[in-house]
């Protein structure tokens, strides 16, 4: 019938509240993938036929996509004439709307970064069970800056990207990505910067909230300074030696 139509689309994704690209188990309740959204915006043209969209790429729960693809077969009722390509992509986008993506609260941030300047004892920003080591870290830079990313260029709308910079002489096991997550936590709204102040006073690894420090990735060791005296060769007596020999 000529009011039958093959459509193969592309399309991208912040993949942060999704399952994932394909269906999610009705099991798994309060979450759902990307086809699901793409699936509901394609039965909104009404389609005679029901709707079913083969993904090309499946990805993992909270991977975006600059560019996936999948096609699918849609029926028109009263053999109108297939969707032109142009009327199809302004109706799926018009039915799937812009994928809200909260503002950060950068003034919230920067306060709660303040408090982390210092010589402080850090103890609850490292992991549990890790090797003892002075808690006690002067942290001299906590930096929230406007930055970029290599997938600028690609997505059809304007994202800001902010770039966490830390610099100490050393810290403990997990520490960056425990003050990261604090800092995006107080940008959230999920934590106040007086309960920021609350856990760094605790002292306390297990005061630490739950589900709140960044994950590994986009973490990055961007260099290792060494002060000018730290190179220089120091010629010390080996303690197997006699000092008197």
């Amino acid at each position: 019938m000529h009011n039958w139509a093959r459509y193969l689309i592309f399309f991208q994704y912040i993949g942060t509240k999704y399952r994932g690209v394909v269906k999610v188990p009705p099991q798994q309740l309060g979450q759902s993938g990307v086809q699901e959204h793409l699936e509901e915006a394609i039965k909104k043209l009404k389609p005679v036929n029901p709707v079913s969209l083969s993904v090309s790429s499946r990805t993992d729960a909270g991977v975006h996509a600059l560019s996936n693809s999948a096609h699918f077969d849609l029926q028109r009722k009263n053999d109108k004439p297939p969707f032109t390509a142009d009327v199809l992509v302004e109706a799926l986008n018009f039915n799937l709307k812009e994928q809200q993506i909260r503002e950060l609260d950068i003034d919230a941030m920067h306060e709660a970064a303040a408090l982390l300047v210092g010589t402080h004892d850090f103890s609850s920003f490292r992991a549990v069970n890790s090797p003892f080591k002075n808690p006690v870290k002067t942290v001299d830079v906590v930096a929230i800056q406007p930055g970029s990313s290599f997938a600028h260029s690609h997505f059809h709308r304007r994202l800001q990207f902010w770039e966490l910079t830390f610099k100490s002489q050393s810290f403990l096991y997990k520490q960056v990505r425990r003050m990261a997550g604090v800092l995006v936590a107080a940008g959230r709204g999920r934590l106040s910067v007086s309960q920021v102040k609350q856990i760094l006073d605790a002292r306390d690894t297990l005061a630490f909230p739950h589900n709140v420090a960044a994950p590994a990735q986009g973490l990055f060791l961007k260099s290792v300074d060494y002060k000018e005296s730290d190179l220089l060769f120091s010629q010390k007596p080996d303690a197997t030696e006699d000092p008197k020999t």
